[in-house]
């Protein structure tokens, strides 16, 4: 009945008093009475929201409604489009809208970054257990650690993506202490009210020694609605993640994806129509794509750091955190200090 791993499932916590959970109703029900907190499962996918907390709320899932993701009800446009081409036809021609038009995005560490964590983790544990968060829709570079057979994953999501398995709040991780061998944000960090809550939680439910491997923004404009929060230098990642040892770190898109998105949101801030701004969009891209053709070059330039579009970070849990002393010595841009 639940799209989860058996392991996965029998380490399911409550988000609200992280009491273990049974099965009741064709939904799942806090064990302790006092608590008394029950959450539904919707086509296998159990909603673990904490309701006194997140920003989300059970209902909003229960009813189908759009949070992160564009999952609500279709635009006018859309809905002809799919009635027209069928289900089948509308994918074709969005994937081949897509594939034609360029794209001012460019991930220059993901694929790296992420087979050395599935070995990584292939060498430390015979069949580990990854959370992913934000793991509704399958991201970038993420595709060769997925290929791994021996890695079973838990993709996460605050939406009824294509991959969601599990709806949960990073605030209120529903899974027992020391669940997984790996922790996986990509693009999720900015879009949360409480990062360094969140960062906690993933921590907690961290084995010891276990991984982490986060990707997130610093030079990027508002690309989640209501639900883009922050952003953060490489120093101010690092003391994000400050109870973590360091592998490694870096920048994962460069200044010229930060210039090719600042350039694309001038354009769209002069036009206030949907149709014009979708004409400034497209002509953003077709005179900036090429900008991302930088960053490989760039990455390796230590000015790069006071201007990159985003940074990674793969570490192992600590038991005690980096100080801020020690912290501030790992600058490694070139403004003045």
């Amino acid at each position: 009945m639940i799209r989860l791993p058996d392991v996965a499932v029998s380490l399911l916590r409550c988000p609200v008093c992280r009491e273990g959970l049974v099965i009741a109703n064709e939904g799942l029900r806090c064990k302790d009475q006092a608590c008394g907190a029950r959450f539904p499962i919707i086509d296998g996918i159990p909603v673990l929201i904490n309701n006194l907390t997140s920003i989300f709320s059970i209902e909003d899932f229960v009813l189908h409604r759009t949070t992160t993701l564009a999952t609500g009800k279709p635009s006018r446009l859309k809905a002809f489009l799919k009635k027209i081409l069928g289900a089948r036809g509308f994918e074709w021609l969005k994937l081949t809208v897509h594939r034609s038009l360029p794209s001012i995005d460019k991930n220059i560490k993901g694929d790296e970054n992420y087979a050395r964590l599935a070995k990584l983790l292939t060498e430390t544990s015979g069949t580990p257990l990854v959370l992913v968060m934000g793991g509704g829709v399958l991201g970038q570079g993420m595709a060769g650690l997925m290929r791994n057979t021996s890695i079973r994953v838990v993709e996460s999501d605050v939406s009824f993506g294509p991959r969601t398995g599990i709806i949960l709040d990073a605030h209120d991780i529903p899974f027992a202490d020391g669940t997984f061998d790996a922790v996986v944000a990509q693009a999720v960090l900015e879009h949360v009210a409480d990062p360094y809550r969140c960062v906690d939680e993933m921590h907690r439910v961290l084995k010891k020694g276990g991984l982490i491997y986060a990707e997130t923004p610093f030079m990027q404009q508002v690309h989640g609605g209501r639900y883009d929060f922050t952003r953060f230098t490489h120093l101010g990642h690092r003391r994000l993640f400050r109870r973590f040892e360091e592998i490694d770190s870096g920048i994962v898109c460069g200044p010229g994806m930060a210039l090719a998105w600042a350039y694309q949101y001038f354009l769209t801030s002069l036009v206030m129509s949907l149709p014009l701004r979708a004409a400034a969009r497209l002509f953003a891209r077709f005179t900036s794509f090429y900008l991302k053709y930088f960053d490989p070059y760039l990455a390796r330039k230590v000015g790069a750091y006071d201007a990159a579009s985003g940074f990674y970070l793969l570490g192992r849990r600590a038991e005690s955190p980096i100080s801020d002393r020690d912290l501030i010595k790992l600058y490694r841009g070139l403004e003045p200090h």
